[in-house]
């Protein structure tokens, strides 16, 4: 007499969270001011701000931009404000940083609008693993969005995962 196979996973109240399904489609721009300094080095305000006029923004419609200086300029802050005032009518995101810096921003508004009501008093597995960039620190924001309501929190896949969290409180 065969028994039936059993997918105690499916079966379960498990909940599965996988950031890379939260990824937003978009081109990363890494935009360098470099050039636009004298010598690589110095802003000139006059020909930064004509630089600024003159430049087609509407190239970056619909972006995701990290602005920065790859060398070692002094660059005042008002300048990285004044190429947001010029990106923003095109732009989805402006930030001063790197890419994992803008990653990281994207997903930091991502989890921010994250529902925790589905996940209260549940056990969850944050899924890793992904295909898409998705930041080491958005795993962290993540956990520390969920574990004033998760019953616990699980990393990995259901078949092998990492136990982080177990509440000593919330019962099923």
């Amino acid at each position: 007499m065969a028994e039936d196979i059993i997918n105690r996973v499916a079966n379960s109240k498990l909940m599965t969270i996988d950031l890379e399904d939260y990824y937003p489609e978009g081109k990363r721009v890494l935009f360098d001011i470099k050039d636009w300094l004298f010598e690589g080095l110095v802003l000139r305000e006059k020909e930064f701000r004509q630089r600024a006029l003159s430049y087609n923004w509407s190239n970056h419609q619909d972006d995701y931009m990290a602005l920065f200086c790859s060398t070692d300029a002094i660059v005042p802050s008002w300048a990285f404000m004044l190429l947001t005032v010029h990106l923003e009518p095109f732009a989805k995101k402006i930030i001063v940083g790197d890419l994992e810096a803008l990653e990281t921003s994207i997903y930091q508004d991502i989890i921010n609008e994250i529902d925790t009501k589905p996940y209260v008093n549940k056990p969850i597995i944050i899924k890793g693993c992904s295909n898409k960039p998705v930041p080491d620190n958005a795993y962290t924001m993540l956990t520390n969005k969920l574990k004033p309501v998760a019953r616990s929190i699980m990393y990995g896949e259901a078949c092998s995962s990492v136990p982080l969290f177990k509440s000593s409180s919330r019962n099923s």
